[in-house]
Order: C-alpha cells, then sequence, then structure tokens
C-alpha cells in the first residue's frame, strides 16, 4: 500500500489540479478554491482512519481531543473554579485521547468496512448536508465541498489498489482488491447499512440536478479558453 507522504502528496496535487480548473471556470470563489484544495488533501487521508498505527488517526484523534476538551472548558468556564476547569480539560482530553481511541481502534479492522467507497460517499455527502443545511453555504458549493472529500479518498484507495500489482514481474499482491472496495461478503451487515446509509443521505441531499446544471454550464467553461496558455505559445500557435 502506498504510504501517508504518497497519500498526501497525490492527494494535494489531483485536488489542487481540479480546485484551480473550478476556480478559472468561475465556479468557486478564492475561500472555496482553498477549502476544496484542503478537504481533497484530507479526503486523501481519511480511508486509513481504520489503521490504529496511521498517522491520520493518531493526528485526528489528538485533533478531536484537544477540540472536546476545550468545548468542555468553554460550556463550564463560567461555572468552575481554575482548578475544576484543568481537571476538566485534562480528563477531556485523556477520554477521547485513551479511551475512545482504544475502542476505536479495538471495534476497526485496517482495510475494512471504512475503507471502502460507500463509507467515503457517506463522509462526502454528509458533508454536502452539513455545509448546505448546517452551515447554510450555497449549493453549489456545498456540493463541491462534500464531491473534493469524496475524490480525495477515491485517489487513496485508487493508491492502494495500484501499488497492490508488482509491477516487476506483472502479479496481484496479497492486497490487491482489499483497498477500493464496493463490498465483501463477510461484512455483508454492515455493507447493507452503509447502502442505507448512503440512499438516506442521497434523498436527504440538496437538489443535484441544480448543481449539475450549473457545472455543466457551457459560459462558465468558456472563461477556461481565456487565458488559458502564456501569451506567448498562443502567439506561436497561430
Amino acid at each position: 500500500m502506498a504510504n501517508f507522504n504518497t497519500h498526501l502528496n497525490v492527494a494535494f496535487m489531483v485536488s489542487g489540479t481540479l480546485s484551480l480548473t473550478v476556480y478559472k471556470a468561475g465556479l468557486i470563489d478564492d475561500s472555496g478554491f482553498l477549502m476544496c484544495v484542503a478537504l481533497g488533501t484530507i479526503g486523501g487521508l481519511l480511508p486509513d482512519l481504520d489503521s490504529d498505527n496511521s498517522t491520520p488517526i493518531k493526528l485526528g484523534f489528538n485533533i478531536i481531543s484537544f477540540v472536546f476538551a476545550f468545548g468542555l472548558v468553554m460550556h463550564w468556564r463560567s461555572e468552575l473554579s481554575l482548578l475544576a476547569l484543568i481537571v476538566l480539560w485534562l480528563v477531556g482530553y485523556g477520554f477521547m485521547r485513551y479511551v475512545v481511541f482504544s475502542v476505536f481502534t479495538t471495534i476497526t479492522v485496517h482495510r475494512g468496512v471504512i475503507h471502502s467507497v460507500p463509507y467515503m460517499a457517506i463522509l462526502g455527502l454528509g458533508l454536502t448536508c452539513l455545509s448546505y443545511y448546517g452551515l447554510q453555504l450555497p449549493l453549489t458549493i456545498s456540493w463541491f465541498y462534500g464531491s473534493f472529500l469524496f475524490i480525495g479518498a477515491l485517489v487513496h484507495l485508487l493508491l492502494d489498489e495500484l501499488y497492490s500489482v508488482n509491477l516487476s514481474n506483472m502479479k496481484m499482491k496479497r492486497s490487491s482488491g482489499t483497498a477500493m472496495k464496493f463490498y465483501q461478503h463477510k461484512d455483508k451487515w454492515w455493507y447493507l447499512l452503509l447502502y442505507a446509509t448512503v440512499v438516506l443521505l442521497v434523498y436527504a441531499a440538496p437538489p443535484f440536478e441544480l448543481f449539475w446544471s450549473r457545472l455543466s454550464d457551457p459560459s462558465a467553461w468558456a472563461q477556461l479558453k481565456v487565458g488559458m496558455l502564456p501569451e506567448m505559445i498562443e502567439n506561436m500557435l497561430r
């Protein structure tokens, strides 16, 4: 399988290229461009959340633990003493970082249901719904955010599949087929739950037709033809 740096760099390059394309087409603004690059890069690390010793899971739980502890302190800041707040901070962080992390790594198996296409689709659709309904962002940018997270995750899964091929003698490694999964019979009940969740999120998601009409609008993509190549090269091609 590909290592952390490979996943990070390739996801960044792919999401950066796609983000710059839709930005130049006028479909997103400056902040949307930066967020799409970031979300695509994050998506490129998400499938390894089921790996007990992976960098993404350790970094992710560290961040979640800090945010959880901070939220506890902010909620009780006016009712508790300084000493009690310090204890609350440490207990909250320790609970998330060690107890919840331990439970999560115990119940998850590397390259299990988390390391699959429907699970990543749930995360992408979930982010789309959160952006549109929760953060009240425009429909187009909400779909772009969810799509870039999903695309980054697909890049991760595809890289793992490519690394499962021994190119020296063109043989498939034992890990082949365990990365970009749509279904595994041994986890059939989990996959039933995943696909049921996907259906519910598709039903709840903001109208995709409006996003597609904006994405396929010829006037937007016509902007790419203006200034696509440096002026010197355009003059040479004339």
